[in-house]
């Protein structure tokens, strides 16, 4: 991994002609921040096997602010670029844009396009003015993450001693007759009362789609995450992609009762908007770090009395802090005696990092919303330097 710190002010007079000016089209606004960021390259511990092929290392950015009282907040920009996110290069460049010294007015005028740059900005802001969102569970619980294929057989068991009873299981990366014969040993292998989680990253077509929906139908799997048309590294999906996208995932959620579940497709404040006035029926999964106004987002699914589930974006102790707390704040679905009963988080990911100074809390079937208060940002940036 490697650091990139911030410029001095007299090295930045350039980043004057880029997004962060007055209406006017001067430099306006008190400058009261400082503004640094490293930028990282985090192998895992072991490569993320996906549908979109291996993952080896995680990048971003971690941003730091402090205010001329010396308040210091923490933010990460983690972006998906095969999610429809901008690149890490794209965030660093409007880091640099910023320049060292900055103010408020100028965060805001990032541009949405730079949408984990601009939730990094605003959740480093709220953090350095002492502001975060009361939390409505003192824990919440986490599903257990299950490598692809029959590894993960030997997984179930080892997880299901430690108390989980949610596990996702990703599929979609090799033959499908062969995952789907597997997926009845998976769930044999499932402790009584569990529920199984199939990610499939968009790798199906629509037949493909439809032969797992049928065959999970009488099996105790709670939702099919992603199961087609996700956008890919380099696209930028138009109008014809998203209404092919919407008319298929919308057949499919309609035409089976096993509950059907968007991750790739929601990686933006835009999308939920999108998929809620499209009168979407299932599941929104929800990866708060690639969101630019979070706070938005979230009254958004709240008037619509959205499914809700909070995932990770494999991103550092930084990012998760801020997204846990996010989950932690919603009251989440509500059962007909009106009480809240929020789905497991999908943060059951650590130890992800090579370099354990970056992970969040040991993934345990619960996490409380003390362990999230406990996650030290200073400690990463550390690592970082």
């Amino acid at each position: 991994m490697n650091g990139v710190g911030s410029r001095s002010a007299g090295a930045n007079r350039k980043s004057e002609v880029g997004f962060a000016r007055g209406r006017s089209g001067a430099w306006c606004g008190a400058v009261n921040l400082r503004l640094q960021f490293r930028r990282y390259r985090a192998p895992f511990r072991a490569p993320v096997r996906t549908a979109h092929g291996m993952w080896p290392e995680r990048e971003g950015l971690i941003v730091r602010l402090e205010s001329e009282t010396g308040a210091v907040g923490f933010g990460e920009a983690a972006p998906i670029p095969w999610f429809g996110t901008e690149t890490v290069e794209e965030d660093e460049a409007g880091a640099r844009i910023l320049g060292e010294w900055t103010n408020a007015e100028h965060l805001a005028a990032v541009p949405e396009r730079l949408g984990c740059l601009k939730h990094a900005l605003a959740a480093a802001k709220a953090e350095l003015a002492g502001s975060k969102p009361t939390a409505a569970h003192k824990a919440l619980g986490v599903a257990a993450l299950l490598p692809a294929g029959r590894a993960a057989l030997a997984q179930i068991e080892p997880r299901a001693e430690l108390g989980f009873r949610v596990f996702k299981w990703k599929v979609g990366v090799a033959d499908t007759a062969d995952e789907i014969a597997l997926l009845d040993d998976v769930c044999a292998a499932l402790p009584g009362g569990s529920k199984l989680r199939l990610d499939a990253n968009g790798a199906w077509d629509r037949r493909t789609a439809e032969r797992w929906l049928e065959r999970c139908a009488d099996r105790p799997v709670e939702f099919v995450e992603q199961p087609c048309f996700a956008p890919r590294s380099g696209a930028t999906p138009g109008a014809a992609w998203r209404r092919k996208d919407e008319d298929l995932l919308l057949g499919l959620a309609g035409s089976f009762p096993t509950p059907i579940a968007l991750d790739e497709s929601v990686a933006g404040a835009g999308d939920i908007e999108r998929w809620i006035g499209a009168g979407w029926p299932g599941i929104l999964v929800i990866k708060p770090a690639l969101i630019a106004d979070l706070r938005a987002a979230l009254r958004t699914l709240e008037k619509a009395k959205a499914r809700v589930v909070f995932s990770s974006a494999l991103e550092t102790a930084v990012g998760a802090r801020g997204a846990m707390r996010a989950a932690f704040a919603w009251s989440g679905e509500r059962d007909a005696a009106g009480e809240s009963r929020p789905r497991a988080l999908g943060f059951g990911v650590w130890p992800l990092f090579a370099d354990t100074r970056l992970d969040g809390p040991v993934t345990m079937p619960f996490v409380r919303a003390e362990d999230v208060e406990r996650m030290n940002p200073e400690a990463v940036w550390t690592a970082l330097s």
